[in-house]
């Protein structure tokens, strides 16, 4: 999925625009805006920690679009290239990226898991908080205090938004990141699920993860399925002429089951391989999970497959 057209740089950083800190009205939740990063953050615990925590965020953020904008250009390439990244967050993203590299990837499948974590890491350095996370449009990084826990909605399709169950992590978890991707998300995506969640040790990883188990849910070849250059809909999309997928109608069980099989035996190795611990997969009302650790319960008007 390519992340250069959703909540990560695009070529520059708007002119006469510039990052933004402002308390939402439940005067809880921070919300950082700087062209098309946006994120809602909220820490829990003393206020003095709280404000404090906020602060740093807000501070951190001042920088950050201008540091990815300098990257780009390195950032569009193959993850596995060997070109020098600078900046923190860029970093974060090759890390993320470089298990997934015997595929194509670039670091801008991890960029927006990637700032939630940097995010939350200038929030916590020197702070004792209960619970914090960072949002950046659905990818989430989490901080745990002792006996904390953080529970995310499901949605087998984003564009109905229909809440389908609940992730439950908890402090004693190896989880402290949450990323969706798929076809109906904020870019461009190889696959056709509708939704691909992902829980993993951190945001970037779980992005990265969430990416390439969407781009397997899929029926190559297959006349149902319409796709188009990335190119001629993003000009700047890191995925180049690769084909994304622009349209599915008319799939039967069988085809949905079988794109299924193939996201959720992707899911496995990488869930073997510790880069994961669960995902849960949607396509056409047909919902799989992989991994047991963390309990996602789906109502009864869901086929649920595991």
């Amino acid at each position: 999925m390519s992340r250069s057209g959703a909540n990560g740089p695009k070529d520059g950083v708007p002119k006469g625009t510039g990052p933004t800190a402002a308390m939402l009205p439940d005067g809880r939740r921070l919300h950082l805006q700087h062209g098309p990063i946006d994120l809602v953050i909220q820490a829990d615990g003393a206020v003095d920690e709280v404000l404090a925590s906020y602060r740093q965020a807000a501070q951190r953020f001042e920088t950050m679009l201008t540091e990815l904008v300098g990257e780009l250009a390195v950032l569009r390439m193959p993850a596995a290239c060997d070109a020098r990244l600078v900046g923190a967050v860029a970093r974060r993203m090759r890390e993320a990226t470089l298990p997934h590299a015997e595929n194509f990837i670039t670091p801008m499948a991890a960029v927006a898991g990637a700032v939630a974590d940097e995010i939350l890491a200038s929030m916590i350095t020197g702070r004792r908080l209960d619970r914090a996370y960072v949002n950046n449009g659905g990818d989430i990084a989490l901080h745990l205090g002792q006996g904390g826990r953080y529970a995310a909605a499901l949605v087998a399709d984003p564009v109905r938004a229909q809440i389908v169950g609940r992730a439950t992590v908890t402090a004693a978890d190896p989880v402290r990141g949450l990323a969706t991707s798929g076809r109906h998300g904020r870019s461009h995506s190889l696959g056709i699920a509708d939704s691909v969640t992902v829980l993993a040790g951190n945001a970037a990883a779980a992005d990265a993860a969430a990416t390439m188990i969407a781009n397997a849910v899929d029926l190559p070849g297959s006349t149902k399925i319409s796709r188009a250059p990335a190119r001629e809909l993003s000009p700047d999309s890191d995925l180049g002429d690769r084909l994304v997928t622009v349209g599915v109608a008319g799939l039967s069980r069988a085809d949905v089951a079988l794109a299924l099989m193939t996201g959720q035996d992707h899911a496995a190795k990488l869930a073997v391989a510790g880069l994961i611990q669960s995902a849960f997969l949607c396509l056409d009302g047909i919902c799989r999970t992989v991994g047991g650790a963390i309990e996602m319960d789906l109502k009864p008007s869901l086929e649920k497959a595991g």
